[in-house]
């Protein structure tokens, strides 16, 4: 594969990250995130249809009351509508919906299984464990890049990472994915995948660095990117195959985990090489004393 210029394009890299990042903090300032029921509570509602149906048709029903209700099935043959709405519903309006249902699907009044209400302060209670885990996982992350390798790696891969939950996060609220539970297994996954691209990457530029530690730096991270990007691209594929079919072929709930992950996915990859390394070459730059290599400022000429 011809030369990838990492370190020649700084600008070009860097001018990418702004624009996704002004997107984001766009969308987030005027939209904000489309939280569901398990951030700020609401009602569940569990009906026996004794069939399968469409959610298209859940959908047209409450539509009077919560256009973004999520709609999933339970049940071993997916004949029970689980309704989740961050409404507040009345007793009266509750009554209402569960009469809709009984009529179009010819039901007794048993056939409402249950209707449950989720407070508040149980979404508060998610919303900080949701953070605690993220902050949690970023911290033991630095810990572990800077036992392994050193403190600028672990600054250049917690920042990428920062940039990929950003990102991933205006898309959420770009395309108005509601915010629950699989949120937090979202954010983790692409974390998960995002640090195990980056450190692939960082391993790399140190066994380089340690073959030529007076070696021109910018020649050592476009062959490191070289020698990486291959394997990078390969694995982000095959994952996408995965993870695209699960998107087309499940229902929407299971579509709107599958879309983040797989907008995380292609964002991480990118940004293993594009982000990270260049994050790292500049931190280098400005303090070239490192274990291993001797005094002295590394060549960085653009040659």
């Amino acid at each position: 594969m011809k030369e990838l210029k990492i370190a020649q394009n700084l600008k070009i890299w860097f001018s990418i990250i702004a624009i996704l990042v002004i997107v984001s903090i766009g969308s987030l300032a005027i939209q904000g995130l489309n939280f569901g029921i398990d951030f700020v509570g609401g009602t569940i509602i569990t009906i026996d249809l004794h069939k399968q149906f469409d959610s298209n048709e859940i959908r047209d029903i409450m539509s009077k009351y919560d256009d973004n209700a999520t709609i999933t099935y339970s049940g071993d043959n997916a004949e029970t509508v689980v309704i989740s709405t961050n409404q507040d519903l009345s007793t009266e309006q509750r009554q209402e919906i569960f009469n809709a249902f009984k009529d179009k699907y010819k039901l007794k009044d048993s056939d409402l299984i249950s209707v449950d209400t989720v407070s508040a302060t149980v979404g508060s209670e998610m919303t900080r464990n949701a953070l605690l885990a993220v902050a949690v996982s970023v911290l033991l992350m630095l810990v572990y890049i800077t036992f392994r390798f050193q403190l600028y790696y672990g600054i250049a891969a917690i920042l990428s990472l920062m940039f990929d939950i950003l990102v991933v996060i205006g898309c959420y609220s770009l395309f108005r994915i509601q915010v629950n539970t699989p949120f937090i297994a979202a954010i983790l996954t692409i974390l998960g995948y995002g640090i195990n691209d980056t450190i692939v990457v960082f391993d790399r530029i140190r066994e380089n660095l340690e073959m030529s530690p007076n070696g021109n730096l910018n020649t050592i991270v476009n062959t490191s990117a070289r020698e990486t990007i291959k394997r990078s691209l390969y694995t982000s594929i095959t994952t996408l195959l995965a993870i695209g079919a699960i998107y087309i072929f499940g229902v929407e709930d299971i579509q709107s985990f599958a879309l983040p992950i797989i907008i995380g996915i292609v964002i991480s990859t990118y940004a293993s090489i594009c982000v990270a390394t260049p994050i790292w070459l500049v931190l280098r730059e400005k303090n070239p004393f490192h274990i291993g290599q001797k005094k002295g400022k590394q060549k960085t000429s653009q040659a």
